[in-house]
């Protein structure tokens, strides 16, 4: 039997939103995670917003993306990891997806992995952000709130959720990562030079970023999957590297 030494990471695929092909970038999803060599894989590590809105009830789940949390439930029972950290868009994760044995966890993430020293995240708010983003994170956060939504009905809550999505999603252009101006990179930078840290992995800035810090770590950015092709982090229990392989032709 294969050694399971490689670790996947991948973040910002948004399920269910609206524009583009939801159901092609779903398949593409689906393809992603079936083709994962479980055998030899230690981890899968989701770093936010694989979900464009979720928002989970006691007793009803959304039914976005139903196939992929099977896919999931496959990989585990086949051997394979898989920790999440709530993004932006999906932070409303209470037990669902402990109770499948996925991992749940907050950014920044410090552990070692393969005698590497990793800190993994979403990657907003860290370092900073904009006062109104953080005002906005502090509401969707804030236990009263969450209450008072999960007394619409899921109907109502979910039009009212990827519709908001859906259309702060038209209003945004293109983001690309701004390298040292970035508060996530000056967050970077402070953490490795306070502690040892060999890879920065994190999601949310939707554009691939691969940079090496003055103190000789590595920062990386998942890209998104808006675009095609199947982005993703993978370590092979000695290097990392960023993949973008493409959707394989039917």
């Amino acid at each position: 039997m294969a050694e399971r030494g490689d670790i996947y990471f991948v973040a910002d695929v948004h399920l269910g939103l609206g524009t583009a092909d939801p159901e092609e970038r779903e398949a593409r999803f689906l393809a992603f995670l079936k083709g994962i060599p479980a055998e030899r894989t230690q981890a899968l590590y989701l770093l936010g917003d694989i979900w464009d809105f979720w928002y989970e009830y006691r007793d009803v789940v959304p039914r976005c993306g139903a196939r992929v949390v099977a896919a999931l439930v496959g990989l585990m029972d086949a051997g394979v990891e898989v920790w999440f950290c709530p993004g932006n868009h999906d932070i409303w994760t209470y037990s669902f997806f402990e109770s499948l044995g996925m991992h749940r966890f907050e950014q920044p993430l410090h552990l070692r992995l393969g005698g590497k020293d990793f800190c993994l995240g979403h990657g907003d708010l860290l370092g900073g952000a904009p006062a109104g983003y953080k005002l906005m994170l502090k509401i969707f956060r804030c236990r009263v709130l969450q209450r008072l939504f999960s007394t619409l009905h899921p109907w109502l809550a979910y039009r009212f959720g990827l519709g908001w999505s859906n259309s702060n999603r038209r209003k945004h252009t293109p983001y690309h990562f701004r390298g040292v101006e970035e508060p996530l990179y000056r967050f970077a930078l402070a953490e490795s030079e306070r502690r040892h840290v060999d890879y920065f992995v994190f999601g949310h800035f939707h554009d691939a970023v691969d940079l090496t810090l003055p103190t000789g770590a590595k920062l990386y950015v998942l890209k998104d999957w808006m675009e095609g092709g199947m982005p993703c982090g993978v370590f092979n229990g000695s290097s990392f590297e960023l993949r973008n392989p493409a959707f394989p032709a039917e």
